[in-house]
């Protein structure tokens, strides 16, 4: 269908409709920035179509399937009896994908939520799940000695 007759085009936008942004198909549409009353579609996120084209999606989610397989070989290596080994590696793929948010301009699935939010939370999660393996009980490789004394005054009666 040649661009002259494809419905929608600019000619046939009303004063009523201003133009805007063009849609997936290049039809500029509405003009105001406020949501429509009914949703036809749905947002697309930050990594999708725009960074790549379509016969190349695979090679834009790079990121998310790295830090998803740190992620599995994590839980692979907890589960054959390295519990501390592979929570670790599970709070670096983390704290990798923190990193990737980052760097990054597009990260395809990885990115979630804003930008800012994402590295916050893949960060503050990240630390987390570390901090704790490495505190772990017995023989735990990382001693904080105000926590032992806080423990104690939060129990005792």
């Amino acid at each position: 269908m040649p661009a002259e007759d494809a419905p929608g085009k600019a000619e046939d936008i009303e004063v009523r409709d201003p133009v805007s942004a063009p849609d997936v198909d290049g039809v500029p549409r509405r003009h105001t920035r406020r949501f429509p009353l009914f949703t036809r579609d749905t947002a697309r996120p930050e990594g999708a179509g725009r960074a790549a084209a379509g016969d190349a999606l695979a090679a834009r989610q790079w990121p998310i399937i790295a830090v998803l397989g740190l992620v599995a070989l994590g839980l692979l290596i907890t589960a054959l009896d390295q519990f501390r080994v592979g929570t670790i590696l599970i709070g670096v793929a983390l704290l990798a994908g923190a990193v990737l948010r980052w760097l990054l301009p597009g990260v395809g699935m990885l990115a979630v939520r804003s930008r800012f939010t994402d590295i916050v939370t893949y960060a503050v999660l990240g630390t987390a799940i570390v901090l704790l393996a490495l505190m772990a009980q017995p023989d735990p490789w990382l001693q904080i000695p105000f926590l032992k004394d806080t423990l104690h005054f939060t129990v005792s009666s």
